[in-house]
């Protein structure tokens, strides 16, 4: 077994006394696997000697604590074992990517297609149906902040001009008004083109439409 470790940011030592235990995450999602439980055998034997120690004291506490200090100067090498035997058990789990060496899992973040995490090389069935969502989501809030003078514009009468200020008063026009409300003047001509029947801006001389001069 290699002796080189690997998995040294993204993992969570759950380790104790009692025993050896790990999580490791996926560096994209955040989600992960944690290893079994695994209890310690010099755990054990100090256990063991601790509890000779407080009935028998004298030579037993002796033992024990001698028992504490073999397993303190054993339990980093344990430990280091233990995370080796950890990584090699979950890292079919996971994949590094060759362009950002990120660790993710391969259930979620990785696409195997190309070879690269989710982020470097995304989905694109994926990307395209999230885009039509977000612009389907901008086109609700669009709608649902049009005022309701707006939301009566038809496609049809939708190029009709606007007028923002009275022609005759100059008073100022909240929305797409027929009449003036301050002094009742028409806003709108009802002329059309006898040509296409486009409606005509008032004063034109011509059609816009198809350039029949206005009758």
């Amino acid at each position: 077994m290699s002796e080189n470790m690997e998995f040294t940011r993204n993992y969570s030592d759950l380790c104790t006394d009692q025993g050896y235990q790990f999580e490791f995450f996926c560096d994209r999602c955040g989600n992960g696997f944690r290893t079994t439980f695994k209890p310690s055998a010099a755990a054990r034997v100090t256990g063991v000697l601790d509890a000779a120690g407080s009935l028998l004291g004298g030579v037993f506490g002796g033992a024990a604590d001698l028992g504490r200090r073999a397993r303190d100067a054993t339990w980093e090498q344990a430990h280091d074992k233990a995370f080796r035997e950890a990584a090699e058990e979950l890292k079919p789990h996971f994949s590094q990517c060759p362009h950002c060496q990120a660790w993710v899992c391969r259930k979620s973040c990785w696409n195997e297609k190309r070879g690269l995490c989710k982020e470097c090389g995304p989905d694109m069935g994926v990307e395209m149906s999230a885009a039509q969502a977000s612009r389907s989501r901008e086109e609700v809030w669009a709608h649902a902040k049009m005022s309701a003078e707006d939301k009566k514009l038809s496609e049809s009468n939708w190029r009709q001009t606007i007028v923002a200020q009275c022609p005759k008063c100059e008073a100022q026009l909240d929305g797409n008004l027929k009449f003036c409300p301050e002094c009742g003047a028409k806003l709108h001509s009802d002329s059309h083109c006898t040509e296409c029947g486009e409606p005509l801006k008032d004063g034109a001389k011509f059609c816009g439409n198809c350039g029949k001069k206005a009758e």
